[in-house]
């Protein structure tokens, strides 16, 4: 699927012209975001490999910007042409909408003056100057106050009105804000030596902020499992968990093993299953692929099987022909849900998010947390949680199980719920579970 991608970016960004950098990669990326709608995570993937540094962050700043902001550019582009353009028109119209959104009035001139020289060139002269026409339009359009909340944080108008319902119209402000801000990007440490200057210092033990322009170090210290990039709001259930030394520990959601990796430097000694739903039929799933790579950089001393499964359709049989533990003394359940804790990140979720994916999921939730109760040995506990802020997925699935004959045998430890606005990293919450003796 990458390979795909890649190919597709180069012929749509003309990746062979000596012209070809960030931005005409932004514009290719944008390109194919708007003909197919694929995933963001995707398209970065496939982003060429000859494009790199200065010019490959400029590209992905530049595409993110745009996505983030899609709903208030398609809003200004409304009504500008009498018909729609060509995709890759639109696209250098939507990249140029966004540089004007964050240049702001001082940089107007400058940034379409930039756009029309480079749609002689991805696109055509003749087109060039209908971005010459339609940009200085649009500019005055994406200067004026925007006519609504959802609108001036280009977020869908029912996820703000069910936000609003459920965290008042102020907070509900605080969390668009958050969202609309590129994220800062966090890695957790992992060996005992010194913390490099370039990762600096957060309030939260292990996790340090990267600072730019170090990107071939990161890189270079993740391959070699110095570090891992996580967001700090990871360490809310991995405490909860709180993973001992020599403990049998089930990781039932794992991919992509960034909370498997952290459990098992948590424990130094011990074993952990990571499981998670196989992929497609001979398609290449990333996810699983970054499971056994961050599997392979466990400690020594923990013993790690990756499991590919539906947690909900196998029983005791199915881990005991695999010569798996029948029973774990921590289980950790970190559900599929509906990421809005996380847009800040997973920018494009709110677009493709439905009103009715919340149920969805809780009903998902719900069943996958009765599936993984089944897996905890007596004594032991299993820690629920999402990277949601929304009740249902929350609060509302540990009712659900404790109203249920599966939560009898437990009781509810502990719970936190972390919000972006106050707690300053993702959302996220967690809840620890304990089954009786």
């Amino acid at each position: 699927m990458a390979e795909d991608v890649k190919q597709g970016l180069e012929k749509a960004s003309g990746a062979s012209k000596p012209t070809f950098g960030g931005w005409e990669a932004a514009v290719g990326l944008t390109e194919r975001w708007l003909a197919r709608s694929e995933r963001v995570d995707t398209l970065l993937e496939g982003l060429p490999s000859a494009l790199a540094g200065q010019e490959r962050a400029r590209a992905q700043q530049l595409f993110y910007g745009v996505v983030r902001w899609s709903s208030r550019l398609e809003a200004a582009l409304a009504g500008l042409m009498a018909r729609p353009p060509r995709t890759k028109v639109k696209a250098v119209l939507v990249v140029a909408g966004f540089e004007l959104l964050e240049g702001g009035p001082g940089l107007t001139a400058k940034v379409i003056h930039h756009a029309v020289e480079k749609a002689k060139t991805v696109c055509s002269a003749k087109e060039a100057g209908l971005v010459n026409a339609v940009a200085r339009k649009l500019a005055l359009r994406l200067a004026e106050p925007p006519a609504d909340v959802a609108t001036e944080f280009a977020h869908p108008e029912w996820l703000v009105a069910r936000w609003t319902q459920q965290f008042g119209a102020a907070t509900t402000r605080k969390l668009l804000e958050w969202n609309q801000q590129p994220a800062p990007v966090y890695a957790r440490w992992r060996i005992d030596a010194p913390v490099p200057e370039f990762l600096a210092p957060t309030k939260w033990p292990g996790f340090y902020e990267v600072k730019p322009g170090k990107w071939d170090e990161i890189r270079r210290l993740a391959n070699e499992g110095a570090l891992y990039l996580q967001d700090p709001s990871t360490r809310l259930c991995i405490g909860l968990l709180a993973p001992q030394p020599g403990e049998i520990i089930l990781d039932a959601c794992a991919a992509p093993g960034g909370k498997s990796l952290f459990i098992a430097d948590t424990m130094k000694t011990g074993k952990v299953v990571a499981l998670d739903e196989p992929g497609e039929p001979g398609k290449v799933d990333i996810r699983l692929v970054r499971l056994k790579e961050n599997l392979s950089r466990a400690p020594a001393g923990v013993e790690v099987a990756q499991v590919e499964a539906d947690l909900r359709k196998v029983n005791t049989d199915f881990y005991r022909n695999l010569n798996l533990p029948l029973s774990y003394d921590g289980v950790l359940l970190d559900a599929p849900c509906s990421n809005t804790g996380v847009m800040r990140h997973r920018i494009d979720v709110k677009w493709r998010l439905q009103d009715g994916d919340f149920a969805r999921h809780a009903e998902q939730q719900l069943e996958l947390l009765h599936a993984a109760a089944r897996l905890v040995r007596p004594g032991g506990r299993i820690v629920y949680s999402t990277c949601s802020v929304d009740a249902q997925e929350n609060e509302q699935v540990i009712k659900g199980f404790f109203d249920s004959r599966a939560g009898g045998p437990f009781r509810l430890e502990a719970g936190v719920q972390a919000y972006p606005w106050k707690d300053g990293h993702d959302g996220a919450g967690a809840f620890l579970l304990k089954k009786g003796d």
